[in-house]
């Protein structure tokens, strides 16, 4: 929906009831208020003499006192190093004015960024049960503190162990017997199974006895599906390179060196 013209002043006190107005919801940088005045009136005159008349009361700050300002506020509240120079870059200050501001306040202020890390994720977290590894990372990140001020925090923290990846979380609910019949009917053989399980984070202690169980079930069988697997390609086994060909083919996809053998043995009827 686009949104009504605004109602432009007839004089420059209506332009300085404007920039009050504004500065008392919240701190502008000077170029901020600019853009919303010169949206109120294309008097560039009244204008200049507003943001003179502001600077000049101490409404308005320079950009360097602005960024001092909101590095203050900022790091009261916990927010890392990172968020603040992003929004700031943001809101047109420049990189070298945020950067010594940053500095400025964390010396006069001794804010200790590893120790505010901490101190925010403990407040955060009780404990990780109900979140992942990722989405920390993830919500520390966004409030603005780096890879390592995030690892010093989890180190510190008494439930750390408690946090785990969004695919072991994954990982605890899956079925392993249900996974193995899927990569099973996907061609692939015991070893490769196991490997690309275990890359899944699942839990492998049962794996023998369940594979043992789906075997007597018929549910599976190495032994035909690593012929069906030989057959779906064109070696010529009475060719000794293409017999190893055949061999390492099969040997990737995870079979056994006996389940091999018997793939590459014809048939005696």
């Amino acid at each position: 929906m686009q949104r009504p013209p605004l109602r432009q002043a007839k004089t420059i006190d209506n332009v300085f009831n404007s920039a009050y107005w504004h500065l008392g919801q919240q701190d502008f940088t000077i170029n901020e208020i600019r853009t919303k005045l010169e949206r109120k009136t294309e008097n560039q005159e009244w204008v200049d003499t507003v943001l003179a008349r502001l600077i000049e009361g101490g409404y308005l700050k320079n950009d360097y006192d602005f960024a001092v300002r909101y590095c203050e506020l900022a790091f009261s509240n916990e927010i890392g190093k990172g968020a603040i120079k992003r929004k700031l870059q943001l809101r047109g200050i420049a990189v070298t004015e945020i950067e010594t501001a940053i500095e400025q306040v964390m010396d006069e202020q001794q804010v200790d960024s590893y120790a505010m890390a901490t101190s925010r994720l403990l407040s955060r977290f009780d404990n990780f049960y109900g979140t992942n590894k990722e989405k920390v990372y993830s919500q520390m990140t966004t409030r603005g503190f780096s890879r390592a001020e995030i690892d010093h925090a989890l180190a510190q923290h008494p439930e750390r162990e408690t946090l785990r990846s969004k695919l072991a979380v994954k990982a605890d609910k899956v079925d392993l017997s249900t996974e193995i019949i899927k990569l099973f009917n996907k061609g692939k053989g015991e070893t490769l199974i196991r490997q690309e399980l275990k890359q899944r984070l699942i839990d492998l202690s049962d794996f023998e006895d369940i594979l043992y169980q789906l075997t007597l079930a018929e549910d599976v069988d190495f032994y035909q599906s690593c012929k069906k697997e030989l057959a779906k390609k064109r070696y010529d086994l009475s060719d000794y390179k293409d017999k190893s060909k055949a061999y390492a083919y099969l040997s990737r996809k995870g079979f056994g060196s006996d389940e091999i053998k018997e793939a590459m043995t014809p048939d005696k009827d």
